[in-house]
């Protein structure tokens, strides 16, 4: 499914979108912040289709049926210019220049360099120069910077002068899960605009009619968030294996977490470890249900587990020996969770 047909899929995406439009007409820099598990990426591109499409004022847009819509829905058009970290374009598999590109070293060897997680300076300067052009079809050129707080700071100070001036008929949306990381001077030259969240019963609709069983399981797992839930069932990761999550992982059984990525293992630890927390201080679970749970021996000693959670969480990328880290990631679990002592 492209992004584009995604996002008619998100019906609560309605009234930010309606909101967005009402923006634009005060301001040619729009930037929308929210989670990515409600859909901060699908939502941004709606509102770009939206300005893009040449239906009529008496026709619903984006209208799916113009040319320009068709172009779009292509991954073509030529009055858009995205600028993601090549990183996600891979994980999206969007094609272009911009994803894995060859590096040269000193001797003139091609190498293949790792993808970047940065929307360098270079791109921004690229994308100032189309906004300056003639637009293609003779109407609005978008600009879609995704996630904004990946530009470095290079990148966000070469943006400040097309944000306040920007050339033509240009319009630009910043989309950012973290707007908080944003330099002051960007986040100022914008029309702020908040994804608003679907309701909880609303969400526990959506992934019904996606196949999901006991949805609200998976929605605990991920803060409410829809889109989180739907990867994380299509990660094979469902409501039952959820459930069993933390006496596998107490009991030390590394096969409960075979197939998992090193981010998603802390996120999940990270997850348990708040929930022991909360038992701890007589609070109630927020992300595992309470029958699964077992109480802790020791608030200290969980949060002395958290806080070298938090640090490993920095460095989740790093190449790990992926066995030896899980054993020991375990094995730190279940003797915080014992009170500091070997379970």
């Amino acid at each position: 499914m492209s992004v584009a047909a995604s996002a008619h899929a998100l019906p609560w995406l309605a009234p930010t979108i309606a909101q967005a439009q009402v923006l634009a007409g005060r301001s040619h820099a729009l930037l929308l912040h929210g989670a990515a598990g409600d859909g901060l990426f699908e939502c941004a591109h709606r509102i770009v289709d939206r300005w893009l499409c040449e239906a009529g004022d008496a026709s619903p847009r984006p209208c799916g049926a113009c040319e320009s819509c068709r172009m779009l829905a292509a991954g073509a058009h030529p009055d858009l210019r995205r600028l993601l970290p090549e990183a996600l374009r891979q994980q999206l598999g969007l094609a272009g220049a911009e994803a894995g590109e060859d590096a040269q070293d000193e001797g003139g060897t091609k190498t293949r360099r790792k993808p970047s997680r940065q929307i360098r300076i270079e791109e921004v300067r690229a994308a100032i120069e189309w906004a300056a052009t003639t637009s293609s079809r003779g109407g609005v050129k978008a600009i879609l910077i995704h996630p904004a707080e990946a530009m470095n700071l290079q990148a966000a100070s070469a943006l400040l002068k097309t944000l306040e001036e920007p050339p033509g008929n240009v319009r630009l949306l910043l989309a950012s899960a973290a707007p908080a990381r944003l330099l002051p001077t960007v986040r100022s030259r914008c029309q702020v605009l908040r994804l608003q969240p679907p309701p909880a019963a609303g969400a526990r609709e959506w992934l019904l009619t996606q196949g999901l069983a006991t949805p609200e399981i998976l929605l605990d797992a991920c803060s409410g968030r829809p889109l989180d839930a739907l990867a994380l069932a299509q990660a094979g990761i469902d409501a039952a294996r959820w459930g069993a999550l933390p006496a596998a992982v107490l009991r030390r059984q590394a096969s409960a977490l075979a197939g998992w990525a090193l981010p998603a293992i802390v996120d999940a630890l990270q997850k348990l470890c708040h929930d022991g927390l909360a038992l701890a201080s007589g609070a109630a679970p927020r992300f595992f249900p309470g029958a699964a749970l077992r109480q802790p021996a020791r608030a200290e000693a969980l949060a002395a587990w958290s806080l070298e959670l938090a640090r490993l969480a920095r460095h989740a990328d790093h190449p790990w020996n992926e066995g030896l880290l899980v054993d020991t990631l375990l094995a730190r679990a279940a003797a915080a969770w014992a009170g500091g002592r070997e379970a």
